[in-house]
């Protein structure tokens, strides 16, 4: 197979797993710094600090920090989120990762992320935090359920959460645009679980409010068979959806015709690109038989 980066999903020139560039982008030095856990460490860990940390969500995960070229957990002020392997979902650190790199291959904005090994071997994925400047303080950031006042992560649709886009962003036009594109997306690769705590608006160090680079992409179809296509109702449907769907959802959202189709267009020749990071990704040869499927059964649904 050949040597890809664990950090940008490009292909490496020698032995090496990182380019070093892609390691200064994600932790600011040219070198992996260390992290001196195990799997079971994160998992304990992790249910020792549930309630000191903001972040949510059922997979177990760890709040760190670099302090020079060590990775530690901390309870406050994180840089970064660590997420380990579980028994519940297999394979799941390098699923988000090899789909987070192809929603940045597909120009949606993420943070830096990457694919690497804890101290007993066994892969987690860990990601920059967005919400946090480079100051270290904290921005404001609110997901859809706070937005929208929902208990229920899973109740509402994509339609409310563009509208609500439209009346809140900073750049309306735009930010529905580049929630269309992750909406497509999360549809393309078998996202099914992609509810109200999986988009957030965020506030600028200038004052401004976006959509959130985007996080938490996962083909979830992979590892739960008998899983709606959508966690959230598009043109009132969960299941069965089709280009119709999407091309509704864009008249709702007010999108212009030439512009959808643009977009539509875009994401139809990433298709090749999608299977080529399948095929580079870290991921068992049985699960990527298992994506390369899934995606392509979804991209002949709304492209055939």
């Amino acid at each position: 197979m050949t040597n890809c980066c664990a950090i940008c999903g490009k292909e490496l020139e020698n032995g090496e797993r990182y380019h070093a560039a892609c390691l200064r982008h994600l932790f600011g030095i040219p070198r992996l710094p260390t992290v001196e856990l195990r799997q079971g460490d994160v998992l304990a860990k992790a249910q020792e600090m549930a309630g000191k940390l903001s972040i949510s969500g059922v997979q177990p995960k760890l709040s760190m920090s670099r302090q020079g070229y060590r990775l530690i957990p901390v309870t406050t002020g994180g840089q970064f989120i660590l997420k380990p392997q579980t028994e519940l979902f297999p394979e799941l650190p390098q699923n988000e990762n090899l789909c987070m790199t192809i929603a940045q291959l597909m120009g949606i904005n993420i943070p830096p992320h990457g694919l690497f090994d804890l101290r007993d071997g066994s892969p987690a994925y860990l990601v920059r935090r967005f919400d946090r400047a480079p100051d270290g303080h904290k921005l404001r950031c609110e997901d859809f359920t706070q937005i929208l006042g929902e208990d229920n992560k899973y109740s509402g649709s994509l339609e409310q959460i563009g509208k609500r886009i439209q009346e809140l962003s900073s750049i309306p036009g735009l930010d529905v645009q580049l929630f269309f594109e992750r909406a497509l997306l999360n549809f393309l690769l078998g996202n099914g679980d992609a509810h109200l705590k999986n988009f957030s608006l965020l506030e600028t160090d200038e004052g401004s409010l976006r959509l959130s680079p985007a996080y938490d992409i996962v083909c979830s179809k992979a590892v739960l068979a008998q899983e709606m296509d959508s966690a959230l109702t598009i043109n009132g449907k969960q299941n069965g959806i089709a280009r119709h769907d999407f091309e509704q959802l864009g008249v709702a959202l007010k999108i212009l015709p030439k512009v959808l189709d643009g977009i539509f267009e875009r994401f139809d020749r990433g298709h090749p690109v999608m299977l080529k990071q399948i095929r580079l990704s870290r991921l068992s040869g049985d699960m990527r038989e298992k994506l390369g499927r899934i995606i392509t059964e979804r991209h002949q649904r709304i492209f055939a």
